[in-house]
Parts: structure tokens; C-alpha cells; sequence
């Protein structure tokens, strides 16, 4: 029991990053825009009231998911999830409602992403995403993804209605652009973990942009797919993934020789 809780300690709350990591999170980003949109739009409740319901849903969640002990994959990609549709509707909120502007609600996101990023990496000395363990790490964790959760829905949301590209060719951008950060990640010194966000901002809008492509109207570019029927699908794609992929926390830099020991004996 020991050496059980031993090898707890050393595992971090948040998955490895691989590419199954990437590929439900690209998924989970693309269902918070069908799902954000299928609440405030579908069902007319409006961004304001659409944002209270998801930040309830993302605090209950999170809170579940800070009190755990280890890495469960359920309520991590919960909490995603739940932070993807907030994020869709609060910056809709902002872009739209606030009359700030896809530009104005792009630079606002990005100011408070860069100042949660400086102020993690002043109190811990880091902003490593391999080292999640203590509620303080994980808090700032979980308001870094919400805050480039919502900046990416902004991103995609200016891309795709202030240039020419459209829904599919802002896909196709997003898409090009996580290329680069994967051959960079591979080939080159750069900080794994500032490409880690990097990317991790970047599939928002990717996924953003596909939920659109997949859901507006036909006069607008879309495929004019039901936001209902296209929510579901793509939840239960995420549901299957986490269930049947098994996925395993991530280890802290430098403890995977005393894991291995544990392992062994």
C-alpha cells in the first residue's frame, strides 16, 4: 500500500499528452461550439443566460475534479468539455453583446491569458503541464484552458467572419498552423510547454470553426447540419474515445525511473 500511494503521488491529475490526447481534445472543442450554439441559439436562451448555465456546470465540475486524489478520465474530459461550451458563449457574449467586436474580444482574451500564464509562472516558477498535483497548480491549470478556451472561440469566430476564408478555410488555417507546432515540438529546443499551449489555444478555434462549418446556414458557408443531431454525435465520438482508448496520467519530469521501480517490485 506503501509503494501504491507512493506511485499516486508521482502521477500527475491530467493525461499524458499523446495523440489520442489531441485528437478527443480537437473533438471536445468542436462539440463546445455545436453545444454552446445549440443552447443560446436552438433553444433561444441567449449568450447571457447560456454562460451562467455552462459556468455552473464548469464549476461543479472542476471542484469534482480538483477534490480527486488522481486522474480520472471521465471527469478530466468532463471539465474540457464543460469549459469549451462556457467559453463559446462567453465570448460570444463578449464579441457580440458587449459590442467589443471579434477583434475587441480577441485582444481582451488574449490579455487575460497571457496574465493567468504570468502570474502561474511568478507563484510556481513554471507553467509545466506534466507537473498538475496540488490544488494551487491545477487551479491555475483549469483558468488557464478556460481562458484559451474562450479566446480560441473569439479567434475563430474573427477568422471566420472578418476575412474571406470562411468557416472551412479557417479550418484548414487552424489546421495548418498545429502542424507547425508538431514539427517544431519534434524537430526543434523549443519550450515543450509553451508549444503545449501554443497548441492547445490553437484546436479551439479549429474546433470552432469546424462546429460552424458543420452547423451554419448554407447562405453563410456551412452545411447547415442540425446543432442537436451534430452535438450528439460528436459527444458520443468523445464518450466512445475515453471509454475504449485507455489513457494513463501524466508523469512528473524526472520521477519516471522511480516509477519504474515502483512497477517492478
Amino acid at each position: 500500500m506503501e509503494n501504491m500511494l507512493s506511485k499516486e503521488q508521482l502521477l500527475s491529475k491530467v493525461p499524458e499528452v499523446t495523440l489520442v490526447f489531441w485528437m478527443i481534445k480537437i473533438a471536445a472543442t468542436t462539440l463546445g461550439e455545436t453545444g454552446g450554439d445549440m443552447v443560446s441559439m436552438t433553444f433561444n436562451l441567449g449568450y447571457l443566460a447560456s454562460t451562467f448555465i455552462f459556468l455552473a456546470f464548469f464549476l461543479v465540475a472542476v471542484s469534482f475534479q480538483v477534490r480527486s486524489r488522481v486522474f480520472h478520465p471521465v471527469l478530466y474530459w468532463t471539465v474540457i468539455v464543460a469549459t469549451t461550451t462556457a467559453g463559446t458563449t462567453l465570448a460570444d457574449f463578449a464579441d457580440r453583446s458587449l459590442g467589443i467586436g471579434y477583434t475587441g474580444g480577441s485582444l481582451l482574451l488574449l490579455a487575460l491569458l497571457v496574465a493567468t500564464l504570468a502570474f502561474w509562472r511568478y507563484r510556481e516558477g513554471r507553467i509545466s503541464v506534466d507537473h498538475i498535483v496540488s490544488p494551487r497548480v491545477e487551479a491555475f491549470y483549469w483558468a488557464t484552458i478556460f481562458t484559451s478556451n474562450t479566446l480560441g472561440t473569439a479567434l475563430g469566430d474573427w477568422l471566420a467572419d472578418e476575412t474571406p476564408l470562411g468557416y472551412d478555410g479557417g479550418a484548414l488555417v487552424f489546421g495548418g498552423l498545429l502542424v507547425l507546432v508538431a514539427t517544431a515540438a519534434r524537430w526543434t529546443r523549443m519550450s515543450k510547454a509553451l508549444l503545449f499551449w501554443v497548441a492547445f489555444i490553437l484546436t479551439r478555434p479549429l474546433g470552432a470553426t469546424l462546429g460552424d462549418f458543420l452547423t451554419k446556414a448554407h447562405a453563410d458557408g456551412g452545411l447547415e447540419l442540425s446543432r442537436i443531431q451534430t452535438s450528439l454525435i460528436i459527444a458520443g465520438f468523445v464518450v466512445l474515445c475515453v471509454a475504449l482508448i485507455p489513457q494513463r496520467a501524466g508523469r512528473h519530469p524526472g520521477h519516471v525511473e522511480s516509477i519504474a521501480e515502483l512497477e517492478s517490485e
